[in-house]
């Protein structure tokens, strides 16, 4: 535990000088002041654990204190001092922050037991405050990347995520829009409250209302009891419509009303219930032309995007697919509980050289299923990969289907070359030494012989190196 510090600001030097030396008695490390604005001003130049403040001062009062302590430390636990106790000091007192009164003459006991009572809240308050700021913090770089497009992004989230704005994400399917979603939540100040995401895509339109608005005992056959939906549920909150682009003009109606209003009724209800929640909307849909083809609401479309997140195909920015392999393979490593040694540096090219229509999402699921068919202690390399993406990454450096066919050249044989190329290429740098290309392939040295035997390439090696009995 680390050392509690309290200031204490009384203006009696007889009070100021024995409670403060109960309390370094006690362990505490004590600032002292003599009026408001000396207490004010060591506030400003340091945070405490507690302050202990009485309320008739010289100048500044003990609630101009707390005011301003709570200002530049909102986590600090405040007790006014008073001998005017009454209940119109102790409401003012709260309405600034204090966390409780301690009337005079002060008992020590009394005193102490108030004061271990504050440092619990102030350390569960700044515990508190500590875990939601990691969350926010993980929640941003969990956004991987270098690329210009995503470095934009993050700085983008860091702007707006403390505010109530409306965002709108744009991308096609698995991007990341609910990370996003979630990474403004986390870094706001409503981290506290709900995130509540519902795929409007994924359920049934007859449904969806029910599920976003909720409805009452009796509004249909099966309604034995009132349900609150996904709004009501996300009071103070985040509400996250991921592709909204499918949502039907009926409900754009009533998303429009909560946008407006802050109000909705549940399905079979009167009555209007106000809510406060901030909506962060996605879809992987062109939602200006479904606006200008009138399947989407104008009024809607605006409302929603007042601050647009444009998040990047994976294929635009493929400086960040090596980034995101060797995060995936560590973290689905770990959750598995397999030992992979990572994945080979020609693989990775040859993942690079893929287009990835599924975005992230395929890259993520393509990494968990090599690393759970790998051989244990093993590395990924490039007949681990699916045949697809070899093909592709194979046409792109220029062995294309037609040259296949016309040439009678089959896959494998195509495959067979591409190595040998490596191999080579690899000789080539480190003027034959196997030990030296072995590294740059991230083979080991006998596993690189092997293969020269296989393919031919023997006499591609450094004359003056050591022989060990094999070729």
């Amino acid at each position: 535990m680390g050392e509690r510090t309290i200031l204490l600001v009384e203006d009696e030097d007889f009070i100021r000088e024995s409670t403060s030396e109960i309390l370094e008695m006690s362990g505490y490390k004590v600032t002292t002041a003599a009026n408001g604005e000396a207490g004010i001003e060591a506030a400003r130049k340091k945070d405490f654990d507690v302050v202990l403040t009485d309320l008739k001062l010289p100048g500044a009062s003990g609630i101009d204190v707390i005011k301003a302590v709570k200002a530049v430390s909102p986590n600090t636990a405040c007790i006014i001092l008073t001998g005017y106790g009454s209940i119109e000091t102790t409401i003012e007192a709260m309405k600034a922050g204090a966390f409780t009164y301690l009337q005079k003459p002060l008992g020590k006991d009394q005193l102490l037991v108030t004061l271990d009572k504050a440092y619990e809240v102030y350390s569960l308050k700044a515990e508190n405050f500590k875990l939601k700021k990691e969350i926010s913090k993980n929640c941003t770089e969990a956004i991987l990347g270098t690329s210009s497009e995503i470095q934009e992004v993050r700085d983008v989230i860091g702007k707006i995520a403390d505010t109530d704005s409306t965002v709108l994400i744009l991308g096609e399917s698995g991007t990341g829009k609910e990370l996003v979603a979630r990474a403004l939540h986390y870094g706001s100040t409503r981290n506290n409250k709900p995130f509540v995401p519902i795929n409007c895509a994924a359920i049934p339109e007859d449904l969806l209302e029910s599920e976003l608005f909720g409805y009452e005992k009796g509004a249909f056959t099966g309604a034995i009891a009132t349900k609150i939906g996904r709004f009501e549920a996300a009071h103070e909150g985040t509400v996250f419509l991921d592709e909204i682009g499918d949502m039907s003009p009926g409900l754009q109606v009533k998303i429009l009303r909560v946008l407006q209003e802050k109000e909705f009724e549940r399905v079979g209800g009167r009555s209007s219930i106000k809510v406060d929640v901030r909506v962060v909307a996605a879809t992987n849909q062109d939602l200006e032309r479904a606006v200008e083809e009138k399947k989407f609401r104008n009024d809607l479309y605006y409302r929603l995007n007042v601050i647009p997140i444009h998040l990047p195909p994976l294929r635009e920015r493929k400086e960040d697919i090596a980034l995101l392999i060797s995060h995936f393979t560590e973290k689905i490593a770990l959750r598995k509980k397999k030992t992979v040694k990572g994945i080979n540096p020609e693989a990775v090219k040859m993942l690079e050289g893929y287009d990835w229509p599924g975005n992230i999402r395929e890259l993520e699921n393509l990494v968990e299923r090599l690393v759970v068919l790998k051989e244990p202690n093993s590395c990924i390399t490039v007949r681990d990969l699916p045949d697809k993406i070899r093909k592709v990454s194979m046409e792109s450096a220029g062995f294309s289907a037609a040259s296949f066919s016309a040439e009678g050249m089959d896959f494998n044989t195509a495959v067979d070359n591409f190595e040998k190329d490596l191999i080579l290429n690899a000789l080539n740098k480190v003027n034959g030494v196997k030990k030296k290309a072995a590294e740059i392939l991230n083979l080991n040295r006998t596993t690189l012989i092997e293969k020269m035997k296989r393919k031919g390439l023997l006499d591609h090696i450094d004359p003056t190196e050591p022989s060990n009995g094999v070729a």
